[in-house]
C-alpha cells in the first residue's frame, strides 16, 4: 500500500522558516514527479513546487521563498519555506506521480498519491 506522510508543519511568526517532509513507503518515486500543494480555508487547492529528476518548478508567489528538493535513498521529499508570509498559512499536502512526464506536473489531477496534509500557519 502507498502511503504519503507530511510532517513538519507547525507556527511561526511572519519571516521564520520551516521545512516540510514527505515521507513515501509502499513504492519508490526515485523516478517519478513529486509536489506539494497547499489549500487555506475557504479556497481551493493551489499548486507550489513540483520535482522530478533533475528539474524543478515553483509557482511564481513562492520563488525564491521555497526549495524543493528530494533524497531517493529515503524516499522523501521537502519543501525548505523561508522569509514566510500570513498568505503561506494553509494545509500543505504532498503529492506523488505513477507515470512519467515530459513536463514538470502542476496540476492535482496529474497525481495519483496522496499524503494527508500538514498545516502551515504564519502569523503577522
Amino acid at each position: 500500500q502507498v502511503q504519503l506522510v507530511e510532517s513538519g508543519g507547525g507556527l511561526v511568526q511572519a519571516g521564520g522558516s520551516l521545512r516540510l517532509s514527505c515521507a513515501a513507503s509502499g513504492r519508490s518515486f526515485s523516478r517519478y514527479a513529486m509536489g506539494w500543494f497547499r489549500q487555506a480555508p475557504g479556497k481551493e487547492r493551489e499548486f507550489v513546487a513540483a520535482v522530478t529528476t533533475g528539474r524543478t518548478y515553483y509557482t511564481d508567489f513562492v520563488k525564491g521563498r521555497f526549495t524543493i528538493s528530494r533524497d531517493n535513498v529515503k524516499n522523501t521529499v521537502y519543501l525548505q519555506m523561508n522569509s514566510l508570509q500570513p498568505e503561506d498559512t494553509a494545509i500543505y499536502y504532498c503529492a506523488g506521480a505513477s507515470r512519467l512526464f515530459y513536463h514538470l506536473p502542476t496540476i492535482g489531477s496529474e497525481y495519483d498519491y496522496w499524503g494527508q496534509g500538514t498545516q502551515v500557519t504564519v502569523s503577522s
